[in-house]
């Protein structure tokens, strides 16, 4: 490997803006389309080649395998993540308001790049483990900053009842996976998808934090409510029992007074009576009342 490939390569790390990195940024998009469309360990070096109009050769002056530029996929997405977010954020103060960007800035890039974001939560077990930790690092401090403007926005709307840790990767676990449902031209463009996730997290958020005495009033309500179902049934159950024994009762005494005959009615009468209890009792089991 030469000196000036070495060096090249170190460059892709500088992320200033240069014809080298635009080229690059633009072989990173290709190749994990490529990789979304067929997977990393079915996707080629060749295959992406032909994806991008870059020569074999020309590629490796970009990368030196399949593995490190999967690497490079998934440090360029969280690096450009990270890096928007925080210039986003920073010329602003009220915790709301940062929160509510940074669910835009997020959902916006997802929208953007989806088969970046297929790649990331798919693939990312083929690194090797010192990228592995490089990549690893860059979602930790991704987070810790979704993290904190959940923790601002509690301390300054003095919420209580909720965790900062729960909120956040409860967020995270409603944005992530908008790639695999969102179709645009049916769905909201991503302004309009984060204003109703910011809305919905927001008001969830709000609802749900004032206070333990509250939520255990809504526990109470429906153990009451469980309960008040569970009594229904047992005296439905009951009165089943009363009138199969009463209806058995008669049986029995017809049985006495009209031979076997009458025995035989009874029984079968019997039987199709426990059918019927037996088949109410498993449509109300089916129907949860």
């Amino acid at each position: 490997m030469s000196a000036r490939i070495v060096q090249v390569r170190r460059h892709v790390t500088t992320g200033d803006g240069s014809q080298f990195d635009r080229k690059l940024a633009d072989i990173l998009r290709q190749a994990a389309a490529v990789f979304c469309a067929r997977g990393y360990h079915q996707a080629s070096v060749r295959d992406i080649a032909r994806a991008t109009g870059v020569s074999l050769a020309g590629l490796y002056y970009y990368f030196s395998s399949k593995e490190h530029l999967l690497y490079l996929i998934q440090r360029h997405a969280f690096k450009v993540m990270l890096e928007s977010a925080r210039a986003t954020l920073q010329p602003l103060s009220d915790p709301e308001e940062r929160l509510r960007a940074f669910i835009r800035l997020h959902l916006q890039f997802f929208l953007e790049h989806p088969s970046e974001m297929k790649v990331l939560t798919h693939e990312e077990e083929w690194l090797e483990a010192e990228r592995r930790r490089e990549v690893h690092a860059l979602k930790r401090a991704y987070y810790r900053l979704c993290f904190c403007q959940v923790e601002a926005l509690k301390k300054a709307r003095k919420l209580k009842g909720f965790n900062t840790r729960l909120a956040a990767l409860s967020l995270f676990g409603m944005m992530n996976w908008i790639y695999t449902w969102y179709k645009p031209g049916r769905d909201p463009d991503a302004r309009d998808c984060a204003r109703q996730m910011s809305e919905i997290f927001l008001h969830g958020l709000y609802k749900g934090s004032t206070g333990d005495e509250t939520l255990t009033e809504v526990v109470s309500q429906k153990n009451g409510a469980r309960r008040n179902r569970s009594g229904v049934r047992t005296a439905q159950q009951a009165q089943t029992a009363l009138g199969t024994r009463a209806l058995q009762g008669r049986s029995h005494d017809g049985h006495n007074r009209s031979g076997s005959h009458h025995r035989n009615t009874d029984q079968l009468h019997d039987r199709r009576r426990h059918r019927l209890d037996r088949d109410e009792r498993s449509s109300r089991q089916h129907l949860h009342l």
